[in-house]
């Protein structure tokens, strides 16, 4: 192993934060659709980047609600900002509203919808219990699991996916709530997001089942007895076709290149390269536009950021720092590879600061990154 020549120093100089950059520098506004989610592999800076546009985006008075999808929540960490688990204002300052979405929280919405419209489809006789199997008893036949069943359903999420449809439940609410001009998406690592954004179509194709199984009923059974032939039948499966078309709204949004944009976040380096690579394919086939890449964490200094004064910034010394310039061969590489494979998309770069990132003066450095 090579040795590696450090220089000692006297002292740390603390550095002013809040110097970092000048008020009139922060992006009054973002060049952003109506909807915007950020997306990666974990630890990338997703919910750095969505806190940042966010907070810009709420810079200029636009209604501006930021919310996570991740259940390992960072956001109000970041944000240095409590943040609820219903849409509410974080801010004085700006029209700024957060929510992590929570789906085991008994306050919040999450899951209440879909297993609604169950408990409404198994009064009509046809036992889809969503956290039974779907109306099987314990040795596989069709029938009531019984009280200890029913305790396991009511105490939370206990179907595959739960996290993702509780998810997607709430977004259908929030792009579509008045009060918010945008909404900022910081989504969960790339499986989840991935799982999230399959769950429109999952979800049609199964109400598309129901709605044809009730067909088929109705063909067979005419006006007989039973659970399409009483008054109030129908109302659980209108529901769901409510919810079908719900649905269907959501995806043709995500789908709308000039409503919707998923910026997919990595850090110089090979392997994030590959996966984010993968990530853009799968948004590819599931339609949805991927205009920015944003680069986090490069070993580069700020000279190419207007408004905003080296001196008070500390980053990387290339020049000096054998460390740094060994780190930034190494990062060259994949920004080579990167430049290559996202070809035709805008790539944001964003450095690698020596100051953590939390709260609005780091983030608003940041925002001017990816302005």
């Amino acid at each position: 192993m090579s040795d590696i020549e450090v220089e000692a120093v006297d002292s740390i100089e603390t550095i002013d934060e809040e110097a970092t950059v000048d008020e009139t520098t922060i992006p009054s506004g973002v060049d952003a659709p109506e909807y915007v989610l950020y997306g990666g592999k974990g630890g990338v800076g997703k919910t750095t980047c969505a806190a940042a546009t966010a907070l810009a985006s709420a810079n200029d008075g636009t209604p501006t609600l930021i919310v996570s999808t991740d259940p390992a929540h960072s956001l109000s960490d970041i944000l240095q900002l409590p943040v609820p688990n219903e849409p509410a204002r974080i801010s004085e300052e700006h029209p700024l509203y957060g929510v992590e979405i929570d789906p085991e929280s008994n306050d919040g919405q999450g899951g209440a919808t879909l297993d609604g419209l169950f408990d409404g489809l198994d009064g009509q006789g046809f036992g889809f219990g969503v956290g039974t199997g779907m109306g099987m008893g314990m040795d596989g036949e069709s029938g009531d699991t019984g009280p200890t069943d029913q305790t396991a359903v009511d105490s939370g999420p206990m179907f595959p996916g739960a996290d993702e449809t509780a998810a997607v439940q709430l977004l259908l609410e929030y792009f579509d709530d008045p009060r918010f001009d945008r909404v900022v998406v910081d989504t969960a690592p790339t499986g989840h997001t991935l799982r999230l954004l399959s769950l429109p179509d999952i979800m049609d194709s199964m109400v598309g089942r129901f709605l044809s199984l009730r067909e088929q009923m109705r063909g067979a059974l005419g006006s007989m007895p039973g659970p399409f032939g009483a008054p109030d039948a129908g109302d659980g499966m209108d529901q769901l076709e409510a919810f079908s078309d719900r649905i269907e709204h959501l995806r043709s949004v995500l789908r709308d290149p000039d409503r919707t944009e998923f910026r997919v976040v990595l850090v110089p380096q090979q392997l994030s390269v590959i996966e984010s690579k993968r990530l853009l394919d799968r948004l590819e086939e599931f339609g949805i536009a991927t205009g920015t890449i944003v680069v986090n964490r490069v070993t580069e200094t700020v000279e190419h950021l207007s408004g905003v004064d080296q001196g008070e910034v500390v980053t990387p010394n290339v020049d000096d720092c054998t460390f740094c310039q060994h780190r930034w061969e190494s990062q060259q590489e994949a920004l080579q590879r990167a430049q290559s494979v996202f070809r035709g998309r805008e790539i944001k770069r964003v450095p690698l600061f020596a100051t953590e990132i939390r709260g609005p003066s780091m983030l608003r450095l940041v925002a001017t990154c990816l302005d």
